[in-house]
Formats: C-alpha cells, sequence, structure tokens
C-alpha cells in the first residue's frame, strides 16, 4: 500500500454471508487500496469457508448471535468498527484501488461531511461494465451532489432520492463519529438503505460525492435483490418509499414503470 500520510481514520466492514463464491474476490480488491485502511469480517452465518478467507488474509472475524437479518447484521459491522468512517462492505462487490485515496481528496474539500459517495459500474456475468440503464439513470440522478453546496442542502438530499434509489448501497461511507452507533434503523427489508438514505437526507451535514466508478456492484441470479423481486417484496418496499415523497396518483404513475424494469435492475 502507498500513501501512508494520508491514512484516514476507516474500515472496510465486510458482512459474509453463508458461502458466497465472490467474497474473496472482494477482500482481495480492498487489500489493494492505495490509501492504507483498516479491514474487518462480520458474519451471523459463521462457517470453515468465512474463517479461511479471514485466516488467509489476517482479518478479524467477528461473529454475530442470533439469526440472520441485514439490519441487525449491518449494524453490527458497523458498531464492530471503532473508527471515525466505516464502509459495509458487500460480499458480493468490489472496489477500485482508489476508493479510499480519492475519499480523502474529496473530504478535504467538503464542511461537515455526513457520508461519502461514489459512482459506480455494475459486474455481469464477471465482467465490470458496462453500464447498463439503471447504472445511467442513477447517475443522471446523482448529477446535484457534485456541487458541494447542494450536496450540503436537505432539498438536494431528498431530492435526488425522489425519483428511485440513486445512490449503491455498497459505495457509500458512514461519517460515524457523527452518527453514531446503530445507525441502521430501518423496518424495511429490501430498501433498508434507500430508507437509510433519506434518514442520513434530513441530518445536517453533506454527501460528500465522487462521480467517479469506484464501486463495482455485482448483479447475478444469487443476489438478495433478485428475490425481493420474484416474491414481489421489492414493489412494496418501492411503494412505501415513494409515498414519502410523492402523492398516490403519482407514485401509481411511478411504479408503471418501475415494475416494467424491474427486471433489469440489480
Amino acid at each position: 500500500m502507498k500513501m501512508d500520510k494520508d491514512q484516514i481514520s476507516h474500515t472496510f466492514a465486510v458482512c459474509a454471508y453463508k458461502e458466497s463464491e465472490y467474497l474473496e474476490e472482494c477482500v482481495k480488491s480492498l487489500l489493494e487500496q492505495t490509501v492504507r485502511t483498516n479491514i474487518i469480517m462480520a458474519t451471523s452465518t459463521p462457517n470453515s469457508y468465512i474463517k479461511g478467507i479471514a485466516d488467509k488474509y489476517g482479518i478479524p472475524l467477528f461473529v454475530r448471535d442470533g439469526k440472520s437479518d441485514i439490519r441487525d447484521d449491518w449494524n453490527f459491522a458497523y458498531n464492530t468498527a471503532s473508527t471515525e468512517w466505516v464502509t459495509i462492505a458487500h460480499q458480493d462487490d468490489v472496489y477500485n484501488p482508489h476508493y479510499v485515496e480519492e475519499m480523502v481528496r474529496k473530504l478535504r474539500t467538503v464542511k461537515k461531511p455526513i457520508a461519502y459517495v461514489t459512482d459506480y459500474i455494475p459486474i455481469k456475468n464477471g465482467k465490470i461494465g458496462p453500464r447498463d440503464s439503471n447504472s445511467k439513470i442513477r447517475r443522471f440522478l446523482r448529477q446535484p451532489l457534485k456541487n458541494n453546496r447542494l450536496a450540503s442542502t436537505r432539498f438536494w438530499k431528498r431530492a435526488v432520492l425522489s425519483l428511485g434509489n440513486s445512490i449503491c448501497c455498497p459505495a457509500v461511507t458512514y461519517h460515524k463519529s457523527v452518527l453514531g452507533d446503530s445507525f441502521f434503523t430501518s423496518e424495511l427489508k429490501y430498501n433498508i438503505d434507500w430508507d437509510t438514505f433519506l434518514k442520513l437526507a434530513d441530518i445536517d451535514g453533506a454527501f460528500a460525492y465522487t462521480d467517479k466508478p469506484l464501486t463495482y456492484y455485482r448483479v447475478h441470479d444469487g443476489a438478495t435483490s433478485k428475490e425481493f423481486i420474484v416474491d414481489h417484496k421489492r414493489e412494496k418496499d418501492d411503494t412505501y418509499m415513494f409515498r414519502k415523497f410523492w402523492p398516490g396518483w403519482v407514485v401509481r404513475i411511478i411504479m408503471h414503470f418501475y415494475k416494467a424494469a424491474y427486471n433489469t435492475y440489480g
């Protein structure tokens, strides 16, 4: 690793679940960061596979007792990290080697940052990119965040979320020393991330945004998002979230297009 002088109080908290074939690739991308950082692994499904990868790369492994649950698992990983900034790293995804380096650079330019956000590119069939329509639309919706002043206002932080979850969950780093422990409080299952970002939008402070694809989000049939589409839980959660922004008749119009596009979403 390089640039030790720019080391930041930051942790990648990897949420490991069962036996993902992509976990090791995720871990390698974190170890290849150009700025020194911390890595921990947390799981509620301990097994020899997860322990083997943690031991192989010298990563501290923390086990949560109790039934697996997205919110509880995220809070456990987030709370276990003892640093100022925490990224909840999803085991299926990959991070650009310059993710932390770019975060350090961006945070120097932003007053009162509460979260760091990056652009992303999907991984499909083992290949990074090209952008799909979903990625393009979400990037377009995030454009106001490129302006630090706009990214500090409640109106624009909410606006970029009003037509859908424009922020890619694994691309977010949380300012834990400001937000405190157990920040994930949403009752939703699929849209826990969107609901959490809306909670962030209502907090005084800025979304520090880097408009570069520094996170690679894997889309595959085994992903949890696919399961929620099949059993219609995503439709229910999306409708619930849109009602936080729009009257019912507008929500019905938006959902008409959303339901038609679910097969392309990650």
